[in-house]
């Protein structure tokens, strides 16, 4: 069961680093109204209106994790973020490998975790979350935002979503079935798509995603490939 302490603040330039520098030992949630350069995965960026959407870190202890099954805080996580958002947008909700959330093909949510490890266990994971809740017009050059209001025509309380995410991630804790949620709700898991490595575009199923992580396709001549994280892109229409 996760018993989380929440922290309010107005500003900050990342709710991630604020946590590696004011976490304690024990479990908490900073919640920031305004992310003066918030991150995604990579180099990415994640843009916000102030007061508008959920900027938020989360700092668990996760028990009897190992270092080398650590993905699956991020299915863990993944599938409680699909399972909040789908009781305030109505809409079916998907994972983009490794852990975009998406409703069609547009991005209503990124997720950036930072595991630390002490030897072969996972010590502690600052889980990142940016989810656009009330935010409707969208300036950076984004190709695909969508929010709840978006999808809804109407303002959601976002301490109400952070809510139901906490209490999707203590049912997934609780029942361990998030390895075959996730599976169950990757985007482009049926059919043929689009996919760019090495500024090569190519078309392909996607079959599997490992337990260390790494995607499977398999291309038109029926052999299957395994990519890492930015080893390959979802090439999607904006």
């Amino acid at each position: 069961m996760i018993d989380l302490e929440v922290v309010h603040i107005e500003e900050t330039d990342s709710t991630n680093r604020w946590m590696k520098e004011n976490g304690k030992q024990n479990d908490m949630v900073v919640v920031a109204e305004y992310q003066t350069a918030g991150r995604g995965c990579g180099t990415n960026s994640w843009e916000s209106e102030r007061g508008k959407n959920l900027l938020c870190s989360v700092f668990i202890h996760p028990k009897d994790f190992q270092a080398k099954s650590q993905f699956i805080i991020t299915q863990l996580v993944s599938v409680a973020l699909c399972k909040a958002i789908e009781k305030f947008a109505n809409k079916p909700v998907e994972i983009k490998w490794p852990n975009d959330i998406y409703v069609g093909d547009k991005k209503i949510c990124g997720v950036l975790i930072e595991n630390r490890l002490q030897g072969r266990m996972v010590k502690d994971t600052i889980i990142g979350i940016g989810l656009n809740v009330n935010q409707t017009e969208f300036k950076s050059d984004a190709p695909n935002p969508v929010s709840i209001k978006q999808l809804t025509g109407k303002d959601t309380d976002r301490d109400e979503v952070l809510k139901a995410f906490i209490d999707e991630m203590n049912e997934c804790c609780r029942t361990r079935t998030c390895i075959a949620d996730y599976k169950a709700r990757l985007y482009r898991r049926e059919g043929k798509h689009k996919f760019m490595t090495q500024n090569t575009v190519f078309e392909a199923s996607l079959v599997d995603v490992k337990d260390d992580g790494r995607l499977m396709l398999e291309d038109d001549m029926g052999i299957a490939h395994l990519y890492r994280f930015k080893e390959v892109t979802f090439i999607i229409k904006s």
